[in-house]
């Protein structure tokens, strides 16, 4: 899974990368105009793993994980920077979109002062600008090719036909009904504000847990109220901060700022979330691993993720919840008080299942 980290200049969306990753990107006080992007992979805290790793002490420990990619920022009315932005994420299956709303004057915004609502519009038009360019491009070439007697396909024309409505209408594709076959049909376009969206609010650190910033906070989920985006508010200094201490240390940290875990964790779920995945686990004394799918896919599905001789073979899924697993002294304890139970092929995994797959190859 690849999430694109956007915004406009100066947004902070390095620092909540750096934050993510670990990693020391630079960041810098004037926008940027070129570059090459930074990409990172992120585990995905999950307290679950923690604990099947400390009863089983295996050799390895695997956590989902989600890559992130940081890039220059959009510019309003800047065709040529942010087509450059628009190439990198096209391929990203969710974005990150980071809103300023620190104030520090030493770093410049591109608008002049922070207004989240404002630049939240912006990028937004920008997304929407793309796209359709994006539909007249793919309209126009159909109709070159009609007037050189090949017939277009028609169940895409009438897609594109009721993306532009939307796009005149300045609504993201997000927001409008499409069927399974008409997602199909579009995909390989890979339309820009189609993307589901996390709007990351960059605040000050004098903000955290104030009215002020629940206020910002309140105004953008009322402007994305009822689509696919979901608004959380995050110090990016904070959590930059954080990232470079020791456990312990971050643990005092966060103590002493009164609060229960790094905002970025309930980011990377909401980015997880976001996009319909659930784990599934393996556990052993070699490995303990968490497994990635979609919300709704089914035992023999899950199989295939881990191999497909397990997914050909596949015989009966032998699985148990780990929420009924954390209440058991062992796996030999839950499946003498029958706690195991064996599924077939179109058992829909539910997220935290421990599942062992029977299998003849």
């Amino acid at each position: 899974m690849k999430i694109a980290i956007t915004g406009l200049s100066n947004s902070g969306k390095t620092t909540i990368f750096n934050a993510l990753t670990g990693q020391r990107a630079e960041t810098t006080v004037y926008a940027t105009a070129g570059g090459s992007p930074n990409m990172g992979v992120v585990k995905v805290p999950d307290r679950r793993i923690d604990r099947l790793s400390e009863i089983y002490r295996p050799k390895k420990t695997a956590y989902a994980a989600v890559e992130y990619i940081d890039y220059i920022g959009l510019i309003k009315g800047d065709p040529k920077q942010n087509k450059a932005v628009f190439d990198h994420i096209r391929d990203a299956d969710a974005l990150v979109h980071v809103v300023r709303a620190f104030d520090d004057d030493a770093v410049v915004h591109p608008l002049g002062g922070a207004d989240p609502l404002r630049d939240v519009r912006v990028v937004e038009s920008e997304l929407i600008f793309g796209d359709f360019e994006l539909v007249e491009k793919r309209l126009e070439s159909m109709e070159q090719m009609s007037k050189k007697g090949k017939k277009p396909p028609e169940d895409e024309r009438k897609v594109l036909l009721k993306c532009r409505e939307a796009l005149e209408k300045e609504t993201p594709l997000r927001d409008v009904g499409f069927s399974p076959d008409e997602l199909r049909t579009i995909r390989h376009l890979q339309f820009y504000s189609i993307k589901p969206e996390v709007i990351v609010i960059n605040i000050n650190e004098a903000d955290l847990n104030t009215e002020k910033a629940g206020k910002v906070q309140a105004e953008l989920e009322g402007l994305f109220k009822g689509n696919s985006a979901r608004v959380l508010s995050i110090c990016g200094k904070i959590e930059m901060e954080l990232s470079e201490l020791s456990p312990d240390e971050a643990r005092a940290f966060l103590d002493d700022l009164g609060i229960e875990e790094p905002a970025l964790n309930k980011l990377i779920h909401t980015s997880y979330g976001l996009l319909g995945l659930i784990s599934f686990i393996t556990v052993g004394e070699d490995e303990v691993r968490a497994w990635t799918i979609k919300r709704g896919e089914s035992a023999h599905a899950a199989a295939g993720k881990i191999h497909s001789d397990i997914e050909k073979g596949f015989i009966r899924a032998e699985v148990i919840s780990f929420e009924d697993f954390s209440s058991q002294k062992d796996m030999a304890e839950a499946r003498s008080k029958g706690l195991l139970r064996l599924e077939g092929k179109t058992y829909e995994v539910k997220d935290g299942d421990i599942i062992n797959f029977r299998f003849s190859v």
